[in-house]
Order: C-alpha cells, then structure tokens, then sequence
C-alpha cells in the first residue's frame, strides 16, 4: 500500500491575469477546481498547496487543502521550474513532519477541467508499469510536429523542425503515414517520490502516458481563455471533477415553460426612483423578439417574481407573456410548485432563469436553471447553465436563441 499526495503549485505574482488562481471560475475560485480533484480522488490521501500568498493560503485552506508552509520567495519567480518548487515541498514534509510519501501528483490550477477518474488511472499506470518514473497526461497532438519548420530569421531558410525515419521530406507527407504526436497538458503528472529525489527529475527517464480526451483540453492564460473554458464548464455536458461534487444537468430534450425572474434577469436590477417614490426599471428591447418563435414551438414564457411593482405586470404585457408577482412570493419555490400544478407542466421540463437567492428555491425545482452571468456567486455556483449575458443586457434573449437553436438540432 503506498502514501500518495497531490501537491498545487500555486504562486501569487500572475502578472496576465492578477490573483489568477483565486479568481472566480465558473462560481469557484480556480484553484478550488484543482484542489477538488485531489480530494475527490480515492488514491490520493493528502492534497497540499505549495504558495507564497497568504489570501491564495486561506481560499486553499477554506476549499479543503493544506498549506503547512509558506513557499520561499526565491523559488516563486517568474522563471521558477517546478523541480525545486516540489523539492521544497517534500523535503519540508520530511524534515519537520518526518512525512515521505511514494507518488507525488501534480495538479496545475490553469487546467481546472479534469475527467472524475483522472487521478486514480494515472497513479493505476505507476502500479501497472513497475518501470516507470512518472506518468504525464497527454492529448492527441492539434498540429503535427513533423509538418513544423525551425525558423532561422526572415532572411534566412527555414530548416525542419524533425523528420521521420524512412520519409523523404516528411512536411510533404500525408498526415495518415506520419507517426502519431501528443501534446502534454497541465492536468497531471504522477511521480514516484525517487524519481524527484533520486534522479533530480520531475519526470525521469521512463514516462508513461496518460491519454485524455481533448475535450478536456484546457490552459488559462488569458481573460478571453477565461470566458471560453468557462463556457466549456457549461455547455459540453462532459463527466468532470467540480467543487461541489455534482454534474451540471443539460438543457431538457423536451420544454413546456421558461420562468423568468424579473429583478436582475429582465431588467439590470436597477431602479431610479423620483421625488413621489415612482419607481422605473431598465429592460431590453430585444428580449422579447424570440419569444414568439418559443411559443410557436410549443413552449411558454412566464415572470414570476417577488416584486409588488406594477411595472412587472406592465413589462411582462409588453413581452407577451404572464406574470405572477407579489409579496406572496417571498417563497417563490412553493409558488412555482403551485403553477407547474395548475398548468400539469412536468418539473423536469421546465426551464427558469435566476439572478438572486430567492430564486435558489425554483431551481432545485426547475429541470434545467440558468443563471444570468451577473448573477450572486451562490446562484452561479447552483446553476445547470451560466449565461455569458447579465440580467438586462439580452439574457432573455441569449437563452431564447439557445433553445431554438437546440430544437433545430433535435429535428
């Protein structure tokens, strides 16, 4: 039986993005990703942050990790390898906590989307492979290396970049008789204890692939890898290790009703108020356009909200759809029940879209909830689907486009 730990590195000097692997993704801080996959895993008995950011410490320590040392400040550069950042880590184990474990597994923040059995199969291919240094996981290659050119500078040839044994001038060649690349990710790396200490080595002379499946590929860098992978959480429906330990459900086959909320999902959640106390609300136009074509397809649209405002009433007339709102629907979860009742809708096709606590309530009820992309962190966190749209800037209509063009597919 073998000790084996996760160990994140996790240094707070991100330059592109500030305070990258705290910030919030998908509803969780990045690093709570990486961090689930650890303890989530059956193979992996302690799961610790190696860091030099005391706010990057606490969300660590909150999410479930351990961080029993500060990293030295010399070792969490920019120019830093990995290598003495997880010499450090395990000599520090060994030496203050007499603590040596046989695999060490590396869990990068900036690949948060990993598969539920990720963890357990690479430390399965160390056990199986009794002559393998490490495991890293890997993905089919997108551009083949053999088709790839060294460049010397613009006036000068390009060369090669390698070639194949048997294959004159392989950037030529078909891509079916040329050898089969793969690309390493940032989603793990499993390594015997002895390879690190011994041959001074991340990975050794002898590593062993873990294929994973490119869908799954994924290396934040950038704000704008940021909205795409976020998005990749969301709609791909893909069998994946989340904070919260569950599956985001996928848009229902069938739909009967779309509930909307109507503070910060129809409007911006704004309102301007004059002298006399009348209140006024922000909405756009154009997300009540497509609602016609729901309902040409069968499926109705509804409000159901909490406010007393007689705007409500007038902006759902505006819309074509109903509204049901009032102080009566402090508990808007008994409230939808009592609709999806009275209208024989089947909870499980029923869509409903929140920004707000209260709304928390319909959708453990709803079959599919949405959320609009400025919605509280606790509602983006409980969402089956997060829009890239905010409450009042075309959510509406976001969401109308999404299941018409979901019905098309479905034809």
């Amino acid at each position: 039986m073998t000790d084996n730990i996760a160990i994140i590195p996790a240094r707070g000097g991100s330059k592109g993005i500030p305070h990258k692997n705290i910030r919030s993704f998908a509803g969780y801080p990045l690093i709570a990703w990486s961090i689930a996959a650890g303890l989530q895993s059956k193979s992996v008995s302690r799961v610790i942050v190696s860091t030099d950011d005391e706010k990057i410490a606490a969300v660590a320590r909150e999410y479930g990790a351990e961080v029993p040392f500060m990293r030295p400040s010399e070792i969490s550069q920019d120019s830093t390898l990995d290598l003495p950042v997880f010499e450090h880590a395990l000599k520090w184990l060994e030496d203050i906590e007499g603590y040596k474990p046989d695999i060490v597994v590396q869990l990068r923040p900036t690949s948060p989307i990993r598969p539920t059995d990720m963890l357990d199969g690479a430390i399965k291919l160390l056990f199986d492979f009794p002559d393998a240094d490490s495991v890293r996981g890997v993905v089919p290659a997108a551009q083949n290396p053999y088709k790839m050119w060294r460049f010397n500078g613009f006036d000068k040839p390009m060369n090669p970049l390698i070639g194949v044994e048997g294959v004159m001038e392989s950037y030529n060649a078909p891509r079916q008789i040329l050898p089969q690349a793969y690309w390493q990710t940032g989603h793990i790396d499993a390594i015997r204890t002895k390879t690190i200490s011994r041959k001074n080595s991340l990975t050794g002379d002898v590593v062993y692939p873990y294929i994973i499946d490119p869908r799954y590929t994924v290396d934040i860098d950038t704000l704008a890898d940021w909205e795409k992978y976020e998005t990749l959480v969301y709609q791909s429906g893909l069998d994946m290790v989340t904070p919260d330990n569950r599956r985001r459900r996928s848009m229902p086959k069938k739909i009967e009703l779309v509930m909307l909320d109507f503070d910060g999902v129809v409007t911006d959640n704004r309102v301007w108020t004059d002298e006399n106390g009348k209140e006024t609300v922000a909405a756009y136009r154009s997300d009540s356009i497509l609602i016609k074509n729901l309902r040409d397809k069968g499926i109705e649209v509804m409000v159901l909200s909490s406010e007393v405002n007689p705007v409500v009433a007038a902006r759902a007339k505006k819309m074509g759809v109903e509204a049901i709102h009032g102080m009566g629907l402090q508990d808007k979860g008994r409230v939808m029940r009592e609709v999806l009742e009275k209208k024989n809708v089947k909870a499980e096709s029923v869509v409903f879209v929140g920004n707000d606590l209260n709304d928390l309530s319909c959708f453990e009820i709803a079959g599919w909830s949405v959320a609009v992309a400025d919605a509280y962190p606790e509602v983006i966190q409980a969402a089956d689907f997060v829009l890239s749209k905010r409450g009042g800037h075309g959510a509406v209509r976001e969401l109308c486009e999404l299941i018409l063009k979901k019905l098309e597919e479905n034809k």
